[in-house]
């Protein structure tokens, strides 16, 4: 992929608004240091302590083509050092880890809001984010609290239907089709579905439109009774499922080898398989379609805030946008991406990259809190939707 075309702008400043301020509760225990919301960006302190998911921070060493570290290091003078992260929560507990000062990290929308709620990150200045203006509003709108913005867009997907046409028929057109007993039962033990507790919104996005009595409107704030009832949706498929993939690639392996004719797949999968001349189709339900958003985040701790907003002034940039797409298979939060002939028009269809009327439509995760919005405080949270998770994957729900 190379390096990229064109240096997106740093600000350089004399004086940098970051301090880290330290507190006590009246009881005595020590609070979460935080970062107070940064005006200028200063001078690089030399340093930059992220962590992130593997191919989020490459420098040349998985494939020597693909690097937009270096490049930084060069420009910045910022020292990058990554720790990579193989599950959210391991996110979340190096975060909060009061041993170490991370400066920032790439979160998924279910550790972002824990992390937001426990105070081990900070506000951001999104005025000092070159492209910030760029993404599309709907991205930019998901780490908001109190008027205050906690994170960067930087990559999303949507979860869709993919199956083989040449084996599935009719072709499917709801959720269904990978819920409903009865029609999962049809292709039982070839199913695939996402490992993941944010998976039982799926299951909530196909009942609010099959059981309206349940009341469901966001399928990522539910009550007890709501959650239960996704539950039982995936305890009841669970018999028909082959297996559930946490990395991109098992999906991909078990369509390729035809152990898998439908399942709960990215646009990744589709576009991979596609490519490499496999027989599957990419389907969008009538119910909709959930999504999610990585964004980077300023750690409540940063020992090198001006670094980090160095980075994420580079990592949205159209041109590492471009690169990190490519790579990692995931559609740019910056639609300049898409521009000026960077990444293919194929690729931007199949993303849905600046597709206003697709993104509209789609179900952006957040962390399941027991606010429910509303001033109502009934729903469950995400340690709930772990201990549901857990019982649909034993088949009892």
């Amino acid at each position: 992929m190379g390096h990229p075309r064109r240096t997106p702008r740093v600000i350089v400043a004399l004086a940098v608004a970051l301090a880290v301020l330290v507190g006590c509760s009246d009881d005595g225990e020590k609070q979460t240091s935080t970062v107070q919301v940064a005006r200028t960006i200063g001078q690089g302190e030399g340093a930059l302590t992220l962590v992130a998911w593997p191919g989020y921070a490459e420098n040349g060493s998985s494939d020597p083509r693909v690097d937009w570290v270096r490049p930084f290091e060069e420009r910045t003078k910022c020292k990058v050092s990554v720790k990579q992260a193989a599950t959210a929560q391991e996110m979340v507990e190096l975060m909060s880890n009061p041993e170490r000062r991370y400066d920032g990290v790439s979160a998924p929308p279910e550790a972002a809001g824990q992390l937001i709620a426990s105070g081990q990150v900070a506000p951001v200045n999104p005025d000092l984010i070159d492209g910030f203006k760029d993404v599309d509003r709907d991205l930019r709108s998901q780490l908001t609290k109190d008027e205050k913005v906690y994170g960067v867009p930087f990559v999303w997907g949507v979860n869709q239907l993919m199956y083989d046409p040449k084996v599935v028929q009719p072709a499917p057109t709801s959720w269904s089709a990978l819920f409903d007993p009865a029609e999962a039962k049809k292709y039982g033990g070839r199913l695939i579905v996402r490992d993941s507790p944010l998976t039982l919104a799926d299951a909530a996005l196909y009942l609010r439109s099959r059981d309206r009595s349940l009341d469901i409107t966001d399928p990522y704030s539910l009550t007890r009774k709501q959650l239960d009832a996704a539950t039982n949706v995936l305890a009841e498929q669970r018999r028909h499922v082959r297996s559930y993939w946490l990395h991109p690639s098992d999906a991909i392996n078990s369509f390729a080898g035809g152990d898998a004719v439908l399942g709960e797949v990215w646009p990744y999968h589709v576009d991979v398989l596609s490519r490499a001349g496999r027989s599957v189709t990419g389907v969008t339900p009538k119910e909709g379609v959930t999504g999610w958003m990585d964004a980077w985040m300023v750690g409540a701790r940063a020992e090198h805030p001006s670094c980090m907003y160095q980075w994420v002034n580079w990592m949205t940039s159209p041109d590492v946008q471009q690169q990190v797409a490519e790579w990692a298979g995931v559609a740019p939060a910056n639609p300049e991406a898409c521009s000026r002939d960077r990444l293919k028009a194929e690729f931007c269809t199949t993303y849905h990259v600046g597709d206003r009327a697709y993104i509209d439509k789609v179900v952006f995760a957040h962390t399941p809190s027991r606010d429910c919005g509303g001033g109502r405080r009934d729903c469950t949270d995400y340690e709930d939707w772990m201990r549901a998770w857990n019982k649909a994957l034993q088949g009892t729900g």
